[in-house]
């Protein structure tokens, strides 16, 4: 299958070799920082304006950028149907029979996802995270690296957790928060809070009209 990417920073890199693993084949990768179309080793590489000129049909898309309100930005003006994102999952990864994904999401090396899991749309499930039964992942959010999600958690749109944080069976945390590394969430977060800490406490609401402007 032939793919492009979307981003070619960091988390980029990581996903490209996770892409072709599989045996995929990155057919291009389209980031701002390149001002025109070139062709490196028989990859195209263009800016984010050319991928209509670069897509095809039978072509996948992933989104590879960390940066959650940037993910989404990206995916509301590209308007691609959902299908032709791929969903990329290591096979590392330890994925019960019952978890559903939905589309672009990317499930990352040594990932555990539990029974009756649901992960939504573009969502980054990042090395060694380990996601328990009955959770509930929305569109555009990131587990780092070693985070634990235990049973019957809710994250809602957009949230950030941070490596290494735990957060308790059920509890929600509201749209676009961010969980500090480390944080032990004990109750559940409001949108558009930053919270850290063992236990998490809610230290700063995010200034949502900001993050508006970026998207």
């Amino acid at each position: 299958m032939k793919v492009i990417m979307i981003g070619n920073g960091g988390h980029s890199k990581v996903v490209q070799e996770m892409v072709t693993r599989q045996g995929n084949r990155i057919h291009a990768i389209v980031d701002d920082k390149y001002e025109s179309e070139q062709i490196v080793d028989g990859i195209v590489y263009a800016p984010l304006t050319s991928i209509h000129k670069i897509l095809e049909k039978e072509m996948k898309v992933v989104v590879a950028i960390g940066s959650n309100i940037v993910r989404k930005r990206v995916v509301s003006k590209l308007r691609l149907p959902g299908e032709q994102y791929l969903t990329v999952i290591d096979p590392s990864a330890v994925i019960s029979k019952s978890a559903v994904f939905g589309y672009g999401t990317v499930v990352m090396p040594k990932a555990v996802i539990n029974a009756d899991t649901q992960i939504h749309d573009h969502c980054i499930i990042n090395t060694g995270a380990v996601i328990e039964h009955d959770n509930s992942v929305r569109d555009f959010t990131h587990i780092s690296p070693n985070a634990t999600l235990t049973g019957n958690v809710t994250i809602e749109e957009g949230v950030h957790i941070g490596a290494g944080s735990t957060v308790i069976p059920g509890v929600q945390i509201g749209e676009w928060s961010i969980i500090g590394a480390g944080a032990t969430v004990i109750r559940s977060v409001p949108a558009n809070s930053k919270a850290v800490g063992t236990p998490a406490r809610i230290i700063n609401k995010i200034f949502r009209v900001a993050m508006k402007e970026t998207m």
